[in-house]
Parts: C-alpha cells; structure tokens; sequence
C-alpha cells in the first residue's frame, strides 16, 4: 500500500528536491523586525535579505508549528485513507512534535482507522534532512511502510552532527553559553564545537581559538565517526560563508573517500538561532547514546 512521506522546513533540504519526490512539508514561521516570515525552503524566502538583517544586528524569532496547523496538514491524506509518515524537527529543540501529537490524536478521534506514524528524528537541519532523503531512496528501492519504520527505530541515532558558529551573540540570547563567556569567547576569537545529544538538544562540548581550527575539528570529527564511508552521503550546511563549507567539504575528501558530500544552505530557522557564519556537517556513525 502506498504511503506518504512529509516533514518540516527544518530539515533543510531544497524544496524542489522535496518536490521532485512528492515529500510534503510543513513550514515553521520566524518573526523579525514585526514581520511574520515564512520558511519555505527557499521558494519564496528572501534569504540574502535575512542573512543581511541578521548582519546588521537583526535578531529573529521562531515560533513553533501548532496543533491546529498540523491538523490541516495532516488531514487531506486522512480523508483518502493514505497512511502518513512525518519526519518531524528535534523535540528536544521545539515544541513542535508535541503539536505534531496532539494532531494525530485528535485526528484519531475523527477518523478511526487513521494511520499517521510520527518519527521525532532528534535531529536538526541536514540531520533531519539526511533522515528525510534515506527514507526517499527506501521508498523508491521499494521498501514497505513497515520495513522503512523498522529501518528507522533502528538507524535514526546513527545520525551526528558537528557544528560551529561565528557569532556568539545568537548562543548567548538562547540561553547556550552566559553573556560573560560570549563577550570573552568574542574577545578572544573562541568558537564554540557543538553537536546535538542523544536527546535531540544541542550540546557545547568543547571550543578552539580561530575559524579555520574550528572548521579542521568538524571535518576530523566527522571522518573518525564515518561508518562504511564509501556507501555514505555527508551533508554540510552554511549560514552565509559557502567558502568556509567549501573548505570543510575539501578538508574531508583529503583524509577520506564518502559516497557523496551535499552542500546547501542552512535553513533561515536555525539560521535564527545559529547567527550567520554557522557550519554544520552531519553524517551517519555509531548510535549516539
């Protein structure tokens, strides 16, 4: 029986490769300088105009999905008996999964027989979205719901993510690091290494002095963690500062050979909470714990 797979403008991935593949999403709202913001994944986004506003001291908001809005996302394939797999952001980073949820229970109410299977990834931007695109080949390799939910249970806490910011200002007003660390860290060109946890929540776990070390320690980080290279797709995300992906993209090609290495932009909701000059890698290793 055939199903359908759909997701959230945090995974990051380009829409018309979303489209391409009949992958619905849901996209998240950011508010800034009183102005609500769709992110739609870059077909309508002005992403250029938000990175220069962010530039110049703009600091935007992000609001979670509701339940309301996830009832009408869901509910067309309801209606038809389509049985529904939603790849939905961290919920160790939003509320969102939560709506996600309480949606499909009301839903439930409504309509017995409803099959929607929601998967908190415990990741975000292209972790989410590498979750989302191996999910695309199983569909189209011809795997059943079940197999692909099977395959998930398993597999979604191999993904890692290593990521570094340029702007503490961003870390700071979310509550990352204190005002103090982040005037001294701007003082004396610290980045922070960040990775996201078991948990699904991002976690600081250590620090050097200067871009390009920061850059070198995501590509090393990466390769150590890499299982089966040659059969992996790594993703990298840039908020702004494609030479800096670039530069990770060549660091990791030097020590190893991988399937494929994607870069795109990171999305303008993270991008709200990272600042501009955020990278982030993401690959597939060991489960994290």
């Amino acid at each position: 029986m055939t199903f359908k797979v759909m997701t959230d403008s945090c995974c990051d991935l380009p829409y018309t490769y979303l489209e391409a593949n009949e992958v619905d999403f849901i996209s998240m709202t950011i508010q800034l300088n009183g102005e609500e913001l769709v992110d739609d994944l870059g077909k309508t986004f002005d992403y250029d105009w938000f990175l220069q506003e962010i530039k110049t001291g703009g600091m935007p908001t992000t609001s979670q999905v509701n339940v309301g809005r996830y009832i009408e996302f869901f509910r067309p394939y309801v209606e038809k008996k389509i049985p529904i797999l939603y790849l939905a952001f961290s919920s160790g980073l939003s509320g969102s999964y939560q709506s996600a949820m309480q949606a499909v229970d009301i839903l439930k109410e409504e309509y017995n027989d409803a099959e929607i299977y929601v998967i908190d990834t415990k990741a975000a931007s292209l972790g989410e979205g590498l979750l989302v695109s191996e999910v695309i080949q199983l569909k189209e390799a011809g795997h059943t719901l079940e197999e692909i939910l099977l395959w998930l249970s398993e597999n979604k806490m191999t993904v890692h993510s290593w990521v570094t910011v340029d702007d503490l200002k961003h870390l700071e007003r979310g509550g990352r690091i204190s005002k103090a660390a982040a005037a001294i860290g701007g003082l004396m060109n610290v980045k922070p290494i960040i990775v996201v946890d078991g948990q699904g929540k991002l976690q600081n776990i250590g620090k050097v002095r200067g871009r390009s070390k920061a850059l070198k320690k995501l590509a090393d980080e990466t390769v150590q963690g890499l299982v089966e290279p040659l059969k992996q797709t790594v993703f990298i995300a840039y908020a702004g500062d494609l030479e800096s992906a670039e530069k990770v993209n060549s660091l990791i090609e030097e020590q190893v050979e991988v399937k494929e290495i994607r870069i795109y932009p990171l999305g303008p909701t993270i991008t709200s909470h990272t600042g501009n000059g955020c990278i982030a890698v993401f690959s597939r290793g060991k489960k994290r714990s």
